[in-house]
């Protein structure tokens, strides 16, 4: 084994732990992959960037704007709800025309949006046959995957599989050089899943299981267990107050439902209701955060006016802080910025235009001219005076901030639920914007406190904030659990108001962020009353970041759910609240996709030109908007090939091939060519399930092409064998989007995708082993 051999194999093995362990996205991986290739000399440049001309790189691209343009038409949806109208109440049936829909269309769309535009339909027909999802979601995943396997255009793969065949001189696969082992492979899916695999799917997620009852989405995600009733006490400062100023929800960990007045229950109220007395708020929540409430004293107010001199000391201080011209961080809020954590001071006030400003800050965002008058250590202030944001200068007139009416001092009584709780788990600079300024314990003051401290009973508390803000504290904790009120699901639901349920769509931009970050309540004007994860309902989610395929329970007015529909981060798992498609375009984007399809089987130009034709004359035509094309592509996939495809080359160029290609051929290569396309499928598809598939297909592509020459077989029938193996992401819920797509919708565990996906991909094995023979002898 040469140096070069062991660098690629370095290279190849580190990337393959990424990509199994998840730390790095997959399409960073592969750019570290490019880059340290041309680094350590195994590639030249220009072939470590040479991916993104790549023409099975252009031609994925273009490919997914196509299936965009098909998508934005309505000419997938159209075809898909007429052929599933015809699928009638037998539960076999519906998941044989579910799967010959889903396999049809991703014959020449992206999979993974074949599966985002039928999951709503199949939701919807699930709930008309009251038939569970988790018969149904799988089934139509698993065929997205199949119907790709059916033309050059299906699915990366097969794309990057003819490109290879291209590179080493020989004739590529054809547009339907595929559908001669393919359909037989989705046929045989198909039956597979029809007669035998929904019967190993579960009839019902976890959490249906623990509810029993009637199957609605209340008792799904199991909402009942977690509805309370918070009366609203005689004399309470909450009277008069709106539900957005009282921040009930926010702070005590809540989803408002409704409130029960005069007998009515008035449900999602609006954020501008006001409490009256004798109202009662019906809430969904953790049964902890009721522990909070009910309580005699919260805060005692101790001091109205604390003097500014307390808040400094010698190694504490005051500053002014100004954002410098053209700063990055200009038009960014504090919270955005991180502000707090990232440079451990805390911003008292600010000073704009002439007048102070002291609520409000940590939204605000900065602009030039900006004075913020910050509190924090010497060390802390050089250190934000040395970050080239900011200019840190002496407190010139610290009275004109008019700091000393928003400073009080307070103890927390014995019998106080903040008693033994951290400071961040009070969330009183959170959610009521009230600055813990010092704790002072047993005489001793500690100035700028850190979140992770624990307060005592007896604890005195110097805080920044409003008067208002400490009485809704205080009224918050003085409402009343009801145990008498007895509510239902069906009570939290009318003719306006009602549960749905949404999931995060394909390249979705609110993946990694939480709701209070993505502002969901405010935007969308929906409470997510739980989330559902890998088969698990999860209720405490102020600090949960969301994740692809996660499923969200909504509570809200129906009327709304068009909004959330039409944004392009969220699919709503219900059909009518889709954004409605440019139906007068249909005709036209099939006609482009046919024309595309066409040129290609004429042979006038090359399949990387057609999809680009196709995709340019689908933008200008109005199918759908350049934002849109943009919006349609994996952009994920494109940077993942583009940098995994120098690893094909460096592996071919190394002598890497050989040297693997010498031991397959050790193992398999005497028990006959059936075995060695046996082998070459086993482990390409075992690759597939902890790899991205277009990475699978490119490292595997030059060890076919190898093994061919070495035992004298057709190499098109081994990368054919590669195309169809590369696909088989049947057993890992992590081994194609289309399958994370579905798993919260679904209610499914990783063991559910092992138990239907192994017997699917062995019957896949034995299909391809009786059929390629036939179409592509393995013997030249």
């Amino acid at each position: 084994m040469t140096l070069e051999i062991a660098l690629v194999f370095g290279i190849l093995i580190a990337a393959i732990i990424l990509f199994v362990t998840e730390r790095v996205r997959v399409d960073l991986v592969a750019l570290m992959v490019l880059v340290m290739l041309a680094v350590t000399g195994l590639v030249s440049p220009s072939d470590a960037i040479s991916g993104f001309s790549n023409p099975a790189v252009i031609t994925v691209w273009a490919v997914f704007i196509l299936s965009g343009g098909l998508s934005r038409t309505g000419v997938a949806g159209i075809l898909g709800r007429q052929v599933l109208r015809i699928s009638g109440n037998s539960e076999g049936r519906l998941v044989m025309v579910i799967m010959v829909t889903a396999a049809v269309l991703s014959a020449f769309m992206s999979n993974v949006g074949v599966a985002a535009l039928l999951l709503p339909v199949v939701m919807d027909i699930s709930r008309k046959t009251k038939r569970p999802p988790s018969k149904l979601l799988i089934p139509l995943a698993f065929s997205s995957l199949l119907g790709g396997l059916m033309t050059l255009i299906g699915t990366p793969p097969n794309i990057l599989v003819s490109a290879a065949l291209s590179e080493h001189g020989l004739e590529p696969f054809k547009m339907f050089d595929f559908s001669p082992v393919g359909v037989p492979v989705v046929l045989a899916g198909i039956a597979y899943m029809a007669l035998v695999g929904r019967r190993i799917l579960p009839s019902r997620n976890p959490a249906r299981e623990m509810a029993g009852e009637e199957e609605d989405l209340g008792q799904i995600y199991n909402l009942r267990e977690r509805q309370f009733v918070l009366d609203v006490p005689e004399g309470s400062s909450l009277i008069g107050m709106s539900l957005a100023e009282s921040r009930v929800g926010s702070a005590l960990g809540l989803n408002v439902m409704g409130i029960r007045r005069a007998g009515r229950l008035h449900l999602a109220p609006d954020p501008a209701t006001r409490f009256e007395l004798g109202d009662q708020i019906v809430v969904q929540g953790q049964l902890d955060a009721l522990g909070e409430v009910g309580v005699s004293q919260y805060l005692s107010l101790e001091s109205e006016s604390v003097p500014l001199d307390e808040l400094i000391s010698e190694d504490v201080r005051l500053a002014e802080v100004s954002p410098r011209s053209r700063s990055r961080l200009l038009g960014k809020s504090l919270r955005e910025i991180d502000f707090r954590n990232r440079f451990h001071v805390l911003v008292l006030a600010a000073w704009r235009q002439g007048k102070p400003l002291r609520t409000h800050l940590a939204t605000t965002e900065l602009t030039q001219g900006d004075v913020l008058l910050v509190h924090g250590t010497r060390k802390d202030l050089k250190r934000l005076g040395d970050h080239a944001g900011f200019v840190v200068s002496e407190v010139a007139d610290p009275e004109k901030y008019q700091l000393e009416e928003r400073l009080m001092s307070v103890t927390v009584p014995a019998d106080s639920p903040v008693v033994g709780k951290t400071l961040a788990e009070t969330r009183l600079g959170d959610v009521f914007s009230l600055g813990v300024m010092a704790i002072i314990r047993n005489g001793e003051k500690r100035l700028i406190p850190s979140p992770s401290d624990r307060l005592q009973a007896g604890d005195t508390l110097l805080l920044k904030g409003k008067r208002e803000d400490l009485a809704t504290v205080e009224g918050l904790h003085e409402l009343r659990v009801d145990t008498e009120l007895d509510l239902k699901s069906s009570d939290l639901e009318s003719e306006q108001i009602g549960l749905a349920e949404a999931v995060l769509a394909p390249r979705s931009s609110a993946a990694g962020k939480t709701l209070p970050q993505l502002h969901f309540r405010e935007k969308y004007g929906f409470n997510v009353m739980a989330v559902m994860r890998e088969g698990k309902v999860v209720r405490n989610l102020r600090y949960f970041a969301l994740k692809f395929g996660d499923a969200l329970l909504l509570h809200g007015r129906r009327e709304k759910l068009k909004v959330l529909g039409s944004d392009p981060d969220f699919l709503v798992l219900t059909e009518g609240a889709q954004e409605p498609p440019l139906s007068h375009k249909a005709p036209l984007s099939a006609l482009l996709m046919a024309a595309v399809v066409g040129s290609v089987i004429l042979g006038w130009m090359p399949i990387y030109i057609a999809a680009v034709a196709g995709a340019v004359l689908m933008v200008l035509t109005g199918c759908l908007t350049m934002d849109e094309a943009y919006r349609s592509i994996e952009w994920q996939a494109v940077f993942l090939i583009a940098g995994m495809l120098p690893l094909g080359l460096a592996i071919q160029q190394t002598g890497a091939a050989e040297l693997v290609t010498s031991v397959v051929v050790g193992w398999v290569g005497g028990f006959g060519p059936l075995a060695v396309v046996a082998g070459l499928y086993l482990l390409t598809a075992v690759a597939a399930q902890v790899m991205p598939t277009a990475a699978v297909a490119i490292l595997v592509a030059p060890i076919a092409v190898n093994t061919a020459a070495d035992l004298g077989m057709s190499p098109y029938a081994l990368m054919m064998t590669v195309s169809l193996s590369a696909s088989a992401s049947f057993m890992s819920p992590v081994a194609h989007p289309a399958n994370v797509l579905i798993m919260g919708p679904g209610g499914y565990r990783f063991i559910d995708y092992i138990k239907v996906g192994l017997p699917l991909t062995l019957i896949c094995l034995a299909v391809v082993l009786l059929v390629l023979p036939l179409v592509w002898p393995l013997t030249p």
